[in-house]
């Protein structure tokens, strides 16, 4: 029994697996590239959180209020009258 090979079912079958293989290929970076997005927007997202927060202590800088917080937190300031505590932790 011979099996008879035609050419055009060989180069139909080629033609098939090769739309298969690009079909396929096509899914996997599509997904990647889905993948890049989400994460590009998580990324966005704290970036425009961060900004926001720089934004909001910039605009508190220029008070009066933010200064003496400033000044008794770092440099260890106090008022007049007041008795200050040392931490020991540090």
């Amino acid at each position: 029994m011979k099996i008879k090979i035609k050419w055009k079912n060989i180069i139909f079958l080629l033609i098939v697996l090769y739309i298969g293989y690009i079909f396929i290929s096509q899914q996997l970076t599509m997904q990647s590239i889905q993948k890049q997005i989400s994460e590009k927007k998580i990324e966005e997202q704290r970036g425009k959180y961060k900004n926001q927060k720089l934004q909001e202590e910039v605009k508190m800088s220029n008070s009066n209020v933010y200064i003496e917080k400033l000044a008794r937190e770092k440099l260890g300031l106090i008022k007049q009258g007041e008795t200050p505590v040392i931490d020991n932790k540090n």
